[in-house]
Protein backbone atom coordinates (compact mmCIF):
# COMPACT_ATOMS: atom_id res chain seq x y z
CA UNK A 1 0.00 0.00 0.00
CA UNK A 2 1.03 3.12 -0.86
CA UNK A 3 1.21 6.50 1.06
CA UNK A 4 -0.31 9.78 -0.02
CA UNK A 5 1.07 13.19 -0.09
CA UNK A 6 -1.64 15.20 0.88
CA UNK A 7 -0.50 18.08 -0.83
CA UNK A 8 -0.34 16.73 -4.32
CA UNK A 9 -3.46 17.22 -6.59
CA UNK A 10 -3.38 13.34 -7.38
CA UNK A 11 -4.40 13.44 -3.62
CA UNK A 12 -6.23 16.90 -2.62
CA UNK A 13 -9.57 17.08 -4.40
CA UNK A 14 -12.73 16.48 -2.91
CA UNK A 15 -14.01 12.78 -4.00
CA UNK A 16 -17.45 14.53 -4.60
CA UNK A 17 -15.74 16.13 -7.37
CA UNK A 18 -14.47 12.71 -8.89
CA UNK A 19 -17.25 10.63 -10.38
CA UNK A 20 -16.94 8.73 -13.29
CA UNK A 21 -19.66 10.78 -15.85
CA UNK A 22 -18.36 14.27 -14.26
CA UNK A 23 -14.10 15.09 -12.44
CA UNK A 24 -11.91 17.60 -12.24
CA UNK A 25 -8.79 16.84 -13.98
CA UNK A 26 -5.92 18.74 -14.18
CA UNK A 27 -3.49 19.77 -16.87
CA UNK A 28 -0.47 18.71 -17.68
CA UNK A 29 0.79 19.43 -21.31
CA UNK A 30 -1.22 22.23 -23.09
CA UNK A 31 -2.70 21.25 -26.39
CA UNK A 32 0.02 21.68 -28.95
CA UNK A 33 2.66 21.41 -26.94
CA UNK A 34 6.12 19.31 -26.81
CA UNK A 35 7.04 19.41 -23.66
CA UNK A 36 6.49 16.13 -21.40
CA UNK A 37 5.36 17.54 -18.21
CA UNK A 38 4.36 14.88 -15.70
CA UNK A 39 3.30 15.22 -11.88
CA UNK A 40 5.74 14.53 -9.50
CA UNK A 41 4.43 12.53 -6.53
CA UNK A 42 6.40 13.48 -4.00
CA UNK A 43 6.21 17.25 -4.53
CA UNK A 44 2.95 17.52 -6.29
CA UNK A 45 5.00 20.03 -8.86
CA UNK A 46 4.95 19.56 -12.82
CA UNK A 47 8.12 18.62 -13.57
CA UNK A 48 9.47 18.55 -17.12
CA UNK A 49 9.93 14.69 -18.32
CA UNK A 50 11.28 15.48 -21.74
CA UNK A 51 11.20 17.31 -24.71
CA UNK A 52 9.50 15.45 -27.13
CA UNK A 53 12.25 13.42 -29.81
CA UNK A 54 9.80 14.01 -33.23
CA UNK A 55 8.11 17.21 -34.93
CA UNK A 56 4.78 15.98 -32.87
CA UNK A 57 2.62 18.00 -30.42
CA UNK A 58 0.03 16.91 -28.24
CA UNK A 59 -3.31 17.07 -30.23
CA UNK A 60 -5.30 18.19 -26.77
CA UNK A 61 -5.03 19.06 -23.91
CA UNK A 62 -3.37 15.89 -21.48
CA UNK A 63 -3.52 15.39 -18.04
CA UNK A 64 -4.66 13.63 -15.55
CA UNK A 65 -7.77 12.43 -13.36
CA UNK A 66 -7.38 12.78 -9.30
CA UNK A 67 -8.19 9.82 -7.02
CA UNK A 68 -7.66 7.58 -9.79
CA UNK A 69 -5.20 4.41 -10.07
CA UNK A 70 -4.54 3.48 -13.35
CA UNK A 71 -2.53 0.05 -14.14
CA UNK A 72 0.47 1.75 -15.04
CA UNK A 73 0.58 3.05 -11.06
CA UNK A 74 -0.48 6.68 -12.61
CA UNK A 75 -3.52 8.55 -12.16
CA UNK A 76 -5.54 7.79 -15.16
CA UNK A 77 -4.47 9.59 -18.36
CA UNK A 78 -7.38 12.66 -19.91
CA UNK A 79 -7.06 13.87 -22.84
CA UNK A 80 -9.66 16.95 -22.48
CA UNK A 81 -10.52 18.72 -26.33
CA UNK A 82 -10.98 22.18 -25.87
CA UNK A 83 -10.95 25.57 -28.03
CA UNK A 84 -8.03 26.87 -26.45
CA UNK A 85 -4.57 25.44 -24.73
CA UNK A 86 -5.44 25.27 -21.31
CA UNK A 87 -2.06 26.41 -18.70
CA UNK A 88 -0.50 23.45 -16.61
CA UNK A 89 -2.01 22.83 -13.28
CA UNK A 90 -5.61 23.99 -14.12
CA UNK A 91 -8.56 22.46 -13.01
CA UNK A 92 -11.05 21.80 -15.37
CA UNK A 93 -14.91 19.77 -14.93
CA UNK A 94 -15.04 17.58 -17.28
CA UNK A 95 -17.18 15.15 -18.65
CA UNK A 96 -15.78 11.71 -20.27
CA UNK A 97 -17.05 10.94 -23.61
CA UNK A 98 -14.67 7.95 -24.78
CA UNK A 99 -12.19 5.71 -24.21
CA UNK A 100 -8.45 5.42 -26.25
CA UNK A 101 -6.69 2.29 -25.61
CA UNK A 102 -3.10 1.29 -26.03
CA UNK A 103 0.30 -0.40 -25.70
CA UNK A 104 2.86 1.52 -24.26
CA UNK A 105 6.14 -0.34 -23.48
CA UNK A 106 4.04 -3.58 -23.10
CA UNK A 107 1.41 -1.88 -20.70
CA UNK A 108 -1.90 -1.28 -21.49
CA UNK A 109 -2.61 1.97 -20.74
CA UNK A 110 -6.29 3.82 -20.91
CA UNK A 111 -6.84 7.28 -21.59
CA UNK A 112 -9.98 9.00 -20.82
CA UNK A 113 -11.11 11.32 -24.21
CA UNK A 114 -13.29 14.29 -22.34
CA UNK A 115 -14.57 17.58 -22.64
CA UNK A 116 -14.93 20.50 -20.54
CA UNK A 117 -18.52 21.16 -18.99
CA UNK A 118 -17.23 24.72 -19.54
CA UNK A 119 -16.44 25.10 -22.82
CA UNK A 120 -19.35 26.19 -25.01
CA UNK A 121 -18.03 24.20 -28.32
CA UNK A 122 -17.99 21.15 -26.71
CA UNK A 123 -21.62 21.20 -25.74
CA UNK A 124 -22.88 18.98 -28.34
CA UNK A 125 -20.08 15.67 -27.89
CA UNK A 126 -21.86 13.23 -24.94
CA UNK A 127 -20.27 10.61 -27.51
CA UNK A 128 -17.04 10.04 -29.38
CA UNK A 129 -18.82 9.27 -32.44
CA UNK A 130 -19.84 12.58 -32.09
CA UNK A 131 -16.41 14.32 -33.05
CA UNK A 132 -15.60 14.23 -36.16
CA UNK A 133 -13.47 11.02 -37.40
CA UNK A 134 -10.06 13.33 -37.64
CA UNK A 135 -10.00 14.38 -33.91
CA UNK A 136 -9.54 10.36 -32.95
CA UNK A 137 -7.65 10.00 -36.49
CA UNK A 138 -4.98 12.70 -35.03
CA UNK A 139 -5.02 11.31 -31.30
CA UNK A 140 -3.97 7.95 -32.72
CA UNK A 141 -1.44 9.03 -35.50
CA UNK A 142 0.30 11.33 -32.16
CA UNK A 143 0.09 8.28 -29.89
CA UNK A 144 1.72 5.94 -32.23
CA UNK A 145 4.10 8.10 -33.26
CA UNK A 146 5.79 10.36 -30.56
CA UNK A 147 8.21 7.99 -29.29
CA UNK A 148 9.79 6.61 -32.50
CA UNK A 149 12.68 8.55 -32.12
CA UNK A 150 13.59 7.50 -28.82
CA UNK A 151 13.68 4.02 -30.33
CA UNK A 152 9.95 2.97 -28.37
CA UNK A 153 7.15 1.52 -29.86
CA UNK A 154 3.32 2.20 -28.91
CA UNK A 155 0.12 1.15 -30.49
CA UNK A 156 -3.16 2.20 -30.14
CA UNK A 157 -5.70 -0.49 -29.66
CA UNK A 158 -8.49 1.26 -30.38
CA UNK A 159 -11.35 4.05 -29.05
CA UNK A 160 -14.59 3.03 -27.41
CA UNK A 161 -17.56 5.45 -25.93
CA UNK A 162 -18.55 7.36 -22.99
CA UNK A 163 -19.46 4.05 -21.45
CA UNK A 164 -16.34 2.35 -21.75
CA UNK A 165 -14.82 5.64 -20.34
CA UNK A 166 -17.18 5.27 -17.36
CA UNK A 167 -16.24 1.95 -16.73
CA UNK A 168 -12.55 2.96 -16.68
CA UNK A 169 -12.81 5.43 -14.28
CA UNK A 170 -14.80 3.56 -12.23
CA UNK A 171 -12.29 0.99 -12.24
CA UNK A 172 -9.73 3.26 -11.37
CA UNK A 173 -11.13 4.91 -8.38
CA UNK A 174 -11.74 1.53 -6.59
CA UNK A 175 -7.52 0.94 -7.52
CA UNK A 176 -7.30 3.81 -5.85
CA UNK A 177 -9.42 3.59 -2.89
CA UNK A 178 -8.01 -0.05 -2.51
CA UNK A 179 -3.98 0.91 -3.44
CA UNK A 180 -3.73 3.82 -0.76
CA UNK A 181 -6.12 2.06 2.05
CA UNK A 182 -9.41 4.25 1.89
CA UNK A 183 -11.60 0.83 1.14
CA UNK A 184 -14.75 1.40 3.39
Amino acid sequence: MNTRNLQCPWHNVDPARVTPSSFVAIVEIPKGGKNKYELDKETGLLRLDRVLYTSTHYPANYGMIPLTYADDHDPLDVLILCQEPLVPMCMVTCRPIGLMTMVDDNERDEKIIAVPVSDPAMEGYSELHHLPPHHTEEMQHFFEVYKTLEGKKTVVEGFEGRKAAEQAIARSLEAYKKEFGLEG
